[in-house]
C-alpha cells in the first residue's frame, strides 16, 4: 500500500489530489504517516514508529489505523 505518486502533501498536513481537484487537511501525526507512506514505508514499520513515538496501546492503534486507511481509500489516495 502506497500513497499515489501524484498526490501532493505538505509537512503542515495539506493534501491535494490533482486528478480530482480534491484537497484535505491532516493533523501532524497523519501528515507524518502520509510522508512515510509516500517514501515507501510499510504498515508494520509505521505502526512500530507510532507505538514508540506516541506510547499508544496496540489495540487502539489498530482501530485508529484501520479507520485512517479506510479514509485514505475512500478519498482515492492509496495504491495497492
Amino acid at each position: 500500500m502506497y500513497l499515489r505518486k501524484n498526490i501532493a502533501t505538505s509537512e503542515s498536513g495539506f493534501i491535494f489530489n490533482p486528478a480530482t481537484g480534491d484537497s484535505f487537511s491532516a493533523n501532524p501525526v497523519a501528515a507524518e504517516i502520509l510522508q512515510q507512506l509516500k517514501q515507501g514505508s510499510g504498515a508494520a514499520q509505521i505502526k512500530e514508529w507510532l507505538i514508540e513515538s506516541y506510547e499508544v496501546e496496540p489495540l487502539r492503534l489498530e482501530r485508529d489505523w484501520d479507520e485512517f486507511i479506510n479514509q485514505l481509500k475512500e478519498a482515492n489516495l492509496l495504491e495497492s
